[in-house]
């Protein structure tokens, strides 16, 4: 692990920008990071423990994911699709957590964090240990500069996000962890299948073998891109990758795009994991 370990540092310091990751093996319980605890904005990759407050709600008998309600589709956001739908937009509660999951969609995100509550969002990460997250706007602030720096909007690390998915995965398999979280274990699969429905997989999932099952949410505001990821093999959640990266320039000192640069180096980084583990579809 040490040669993996030195592999992905490598690659990492390459880039012309802050990269910063973490990494899980479930199986052997090892553990990496490189800048895991350096707070930066989050962008969407937030949306995870957006959604597991609600499912808080919904197991305490606040929300019914099947009840249907009226959705203000009148938002200016580069996320999702929900903006560009026709007035009158009504929908079941769990298809606005899917679509705040699987594009990103920011009206079902501003829709669902005004239901359960930043505040509510923010003392479940309190709970857990993720000193240094951060939520403090329902929808992104377009207004701001492109690299803003933290303690503006939403904030995260990557060892918080390995945090919040190892304690989804860890609920899955035992209702005890499950419950710490305020929810069951089958609300945690219901999570994870969620987000293994990503429609968003240009960053982790990208250099996989294309029948790989991966669990993930990414992140894309300005200069600051991200993903976090459960990735299985043979049927079976394996590992947990978090990476996030900041002040990503618009063009690459090559003339390449920034953004496709980062893209690469996310799942280039988390392809060695995959062949370092000995990972199999």
């Amino acid at each position: 692990m040490e040669a993996l370990e030195a592999r992905l540092a490598e690659l990492s310091e390459a880039a012309p920008f802050h990269v910063g990751w973490a990494v899980e093996d479930l199986e052997s319980g090892w553990r990496a990071s490189r800048n895991g605890d350096v707070v930066v904005p989050s962008a969407s990759t937030r949306k995870v423990a957006i959604l597991m407050t609600a499912l808080r709600d919904v197991h305490a008998g606040r929300i019914d994911l099947d009840e249907r309600v009226p959705v203000d589709t009148s938002l200016d956001t580069t996320s999702g699709c929900l903006q560009w739908f026709s007035p009158g937009l009504e929908l079941r509660i769990r298809d606005l957590l899917l679509m705040m999951i699987i594009v990103s969609d920011n009206v079902s995100t501003k829709h669902i964090t005004g239901l359960v509550g930043l505040d509510r969002v923010q003392a479940f990460c309190d709970e857990l240990g993720m000193t240094g997250t951060a939520h403090r706007r329902g929808t992104p602030d377009y207004s701001l500069p492109r690299d803003h720096g933290p303690g503006v909007s939403n904030d995260t690390t990557p060892e918080d996000q390995r945090l919040l998915l190892r304690a989804i995965v860890e609920g899955t398999r035992e209702e005890s962890a499950a419950a710490r979280l305020g929810v069951t274990s089958e609300l945690c699969t219901f999570a994870l299948e969620i987000m293994a429905k990503q429609r968003l997989r240009n960053r982790i999932p990208r250099h996989l073998p294309e029948k790989v099952k991966v669990a993930n949410k990414t992140g894309s505001l300005g200069g600051y891109l991200g993903d976090i990821a459960v990735v299985y093999s043979r049927g079976e959640p394996r590992f947990i990758f978090t990476v996030h990266m900041a002040e990503v320039p618009v063009t690459m000192p090559d003339g390449a795009a920034g953004h496709a640069a980062a893209d690469h180096l996310a799942a280039t980084v988390v392809r060695e994991v995959w062949d370092a583990l000995g990972c199999e579809v």
